[in-house]
């Protein structure tokens, strides 16, 4: 009935194709997401071949269904390239990304991940709405879950993303170096991939220097979803000042652990965190800065953010995730092929 492809890297939106994998028991095509240009047409031929519905993970994969004669669904994590593109994008890259917005409106089915995503593809993409159905993402509770094991001894801020312009790290860290002047022995580590731009990486660190916390913020580059667990577990807070997220995995994962966060309450943030955390305007350094505060001083808001953000968390799962998902296949083979299908199972 459906062809999912998986793609095998090691981010959040791979993650999504191969957590649905494990739970639907339908065919699978394993491909790298970063392909060259030969390995691109390969897949899209491959695609091409397919007699099932194909379902493409994420909204750059969209281009592979350009000749596809069946019907396809595309996932659309977020429409951050699409809104607001990236820095020193090539001619290639714009073309790719044109042909993907053109290959996304042709789907037969749209899947996003937030309710944020789907107005962003109905404004900017013209999708009409019963054409999207929208999908949370799930975590992994027998992993991401309150533990013991303690990722550092001192307290710490975390934060857990790459860096790019968007992810804000910049006012986080001037509201870092607020609270140091009152909390001497406090650090921030930051987990994640430098991203695809260096020279954010150098812009950083000059700023730390500026601000003099180079010796107090931590990077550590990938972690497992275990080393994740510790880090959140042991993390006085996690703080997520993001300008725009088409989901946001790492407070939704924060709450499952019992660390309280602290996030924007812009774009889809506030659809996961809901009234668990504590939702701040991004802009303002000294709101975010106020909000971690009162969560390292104010024992009792600690303990209630944490009791809500479990009970936030349990609501989210990749098994929820994929039998939603498995009833989008049914829907789209029904109405292709005009045929009751087959259930499959989740």
């Amino acid at each position: 009935m459906a062809v999912l492809i998986v793609t095998t890297e090691k981010s959040g939106i791979d993650k999504y194709s191969q957590e649905l994998g494990k739970r639907l028991d339908i065919k699978q095509i394993q491909t790298r997401r970063y392909l060259s240009l030969a390995e691109g047409f390969r897949l899209e031929r491959l695609v091409r071949r397919q007699d099932d519905i194909v379902h493409l993970p994420n909204q750059n994969f969209a281009r592979y269904a350009m000749y596809s004669r069946n019907p396809f669904i595309v996932t659309v994590h977020d429409m951050i390239r699409f809104c607001f593109g990236f820095d020193q994008e090539t001619v290639t890259e714009k073309l790719m990304l044109k042909l993907d917005m053109r290959c996304i409106r042709r789907a037969s089915h749209i899947i996003t991940v937030s309710q944020r995503t789907k107005k962003d593809l109905i404004e900017h993409l013209r999708i009409p709405e019963a054409k999207i159905s929208v999908i949370h993402n799930g975590i992994d509770h027998s992993v991401l879950r309150p533990g013991a094991v303690r990722a550092m001894e001192k307290p710490y801020i975390l934060y857990v993303g790459s860096e790019r312009p968007r992810k804000n790290l910049t006012r986080l860290v001037e509201a870092f170096a607020l609270l140091k002047k009152e909390f001497p022995g406090l650090k921030l580590v930051k987990v994640g991939e430098p991203g695809r731009s260096r020279e954010y990486r150098r812009s950083l660190m000059m700023k730390l220097d500026s601000l003099g916390i180079t010796g107090d913020v931590i990077f550590t580059d990938h972690a497992s979803e275990q080393e994740l667990a510790a880090y959140y577990s042991s993390a006085v807070l996690l703080a997520y000042p993001s300008l725009y997220e088409g989901f946001g995995l790492p407070p939704l994962e924060a709450m499952a652990c019992g660390c309280p966060v602290v996030a924007s309450k812009v774009a889809s943030l506030p659809e996961v965190v809901g009234d668990a955390g504590i939702l701040i305007d991004p802009y303002d350094v000294d709101e975010l800065a106020r909000a971690m505060r009162e969560v390292i001083t104010d024992d009792r808001l600690r303990e209630d953010m944490v009791a809500r953000g479990l009970k936030q968390a349990s609501r989210f799962s990749w098994e929820k995730t994929a039998s939603q998902t498995q009833a989008v296949y049914n829907k789209v083979y029904n109405e292709a092929y005009n045929k009751v299908p087959v259930s499959q199972a989740v």
